[in-house]
């Protein structure tokens, strides 16, 4: 139970935690180039809550202790700043973010992002994502390598177009399609990352410059937005269906819709976090079902017979579930939460949080505790077929009232992905090395390129 404190922590007996003393920089340059080392040995070190700094951040607790995260998530939500936790992302999305919203804002918006993503509605985008697949992947050839990270980011980039605009076709959108992906590519490595998380490298010393191209990149997408939106005004037609839609027609409590520039961040925030995560968690998907025979021949099995068609029984194959979830777990795209930040002084365990605290629950470390799942860095999907995991256990898309509302709509287009791809053709892994995780802006993706090798047509 959370308990806000009262009194200072030398009356309750709580105690903060405790932590390394090594530079706020030096803690900050780990974090960005050796996360997973950073992390692990910190968790050994001071155990499952502990004290971090890192550069542009208040005091930090990183916390994978699962009780404690389902105080933090339980939690009375307006007894936390969750917005200013993610200043990192303003400049990929801007200030009117739903990312970047706190209170009764944030609630309203999140209930307008909602409907789309969930329910009837998201299950008429079954028939656009695996048409958008078969013609994407039509033109493999027997004996060819491909990019599995290009051809879903291609796939997962279509989709999100289509079900936010209605259209992902014209020169508009092809255009917005190759900006789209070099802005993101302009953080592809840590040494590019670096720039997100140090505010003294974000200087634009001109077009060749990191920043100097992200900066023209990020206009010449935000000129395509505001094209479409100027145009879209002067349509006013009401029978559209697709996400911007719903946006442009929302009005608040007193008759007022949103500004240009608010929808421009709304649809950044979609188009970023609808396509980067989704595309790198299919790269990985490919990669672990291949590396894995006896998983590829167990997916397979189950998949024979299936009409790809049939988006609800395939939504409910579970050994598919099963493959999704532990390619989730084993090296999930986003290794923390949202931060709350504490208004008021909070109690949680046996620990006395100040107000001002920025409280970081780490899915990453959450979802190697071999406590919870034995040999965590073996990919054993039967896992998740032998029992459930807590809401606090397994958090790929983080929690509480921040959980990402595209969760539904990712799984469903994962599921729908891997059996259009796999049914259709026979793959191979072009080089069995071991793949490891690398930082990517603020994401983790595959450290080298996912190169499969089509070998037949099913």
């Amino acid at each position: 139970m959370v308990v806000i404190a009262e009194e200072s922590q030398n009356n309750t007996g709580g105690k903060f935690p405790d932590g390394p003393n090594t530079p706020r920089f030096i803690q900050t340059i780990q974090g960005i180039f050796q996360p997973r080392k950073y992390l692990e040995e910190r968790v050994l070190k001071y155990g499952d809550i502990y004290r971090a700094k890192f550069s542009g951040f208040p005091a930090q607790v990183v916390v994978s202790n699962p009780q404690a995260i389902q105080e933090l998530f339980t939690a009375d939500s307006k007894l936390f700043e969750s917005g200013s936790g993610n200043t990192i992302l303003q400049p990929l999305v801007g200030d009117s973010s739903l990312l970047l919203m706190d209170g009764e804002r944030h609630l309203h918006q999140r209930r307008l992002l909602m409907p789309p993503f969930h329910g009837e509605r998201m299950r008429t985008y079954g028939d656009l994502i695996c048409n958008l697949t078969t013609e994407t992947i039509s033109n493999w050839e027997i004996g060819k390598t491909f990019s599995a990270r290009a051809v879903m980011q291609e796939i997962s980039l279509r989709v999100i177009l289509r079900a936010v605009f209605g259209v992902d076709e014209g020169e508009r959108f092809e255009k917005l399609r190759v900006l789209f992906k070099e802005m993101l590519d302009s953080f592809n490595s840590p040494l590019t990352s670096s720039v997100l998380f140090i505010k003294a490298l974000q200087r634009d010393w001109g077009p060749w410059s990191l920043w100097g191209r992200f900066l023209r990149k990020r206009q010449q997408i935000d000129e395509l937005l505001y094209g479409e939106i100027r145009e879209r005004r002067s349509e006013n037609n009401v029978e559209r269906q697709d996400i911007m839609s719903l946006l442009m027609s929302a009005r608040d409590e007193e008759g007022q819709g949103m500004t240009d520039v608010e929808l421009r961040d709304e649809l950044m925030t979609l188009l970023f976090a609808g396509h980067e995560t989704t595309a790198t968690t299919l790269a990985w998907a490919l990669y672990w079902i291949h590396h894995s025979p006896e998983v590829r021949e167990k997916l397979l099995k189950e998949l024979e017979g299936i009409k790809t068609r049939d988006f609800t029984e395939i939504s409910r194959l579970p050994y598919l579930n099963a493959v999704c979830s532990e390619t989730l777990r084993i090296y999930p795209v986003a290794w923390f939460t949202f931060a709350r930040t504490l208004k008021v002084p909070m109690r949680i365990l046996d620990y006395e949080f100040p107000a001002g605290t920025m409280l970081s629950p780490c899915i990453y470390l959450i979802h190697h505790r071999p406590d919870i799942y034995p040999e965590p860095n073996s990919f054993k999907p039967e896992r998740f077929l032998e029992r459930q995991f807590s809401a606090y256990e397994f958090l790929p898309f983080g929690g509480g009232n921040r959980r990402c509302i595209g969760m539904a709509f990712a799984l469903f287009e994962m599921k729908l992905v891997l059996v259009n791809i796999l049914s259709q053709y026979t793959l191979a892994l072009a080089n069995k090395r071991p793949i490891q995780p690398a930082r990517r802006g603020i994401t983790f993706a595959p450290a080298t390129d996912v190169r499969m090798v089509v070998k037949g047509k099913r």
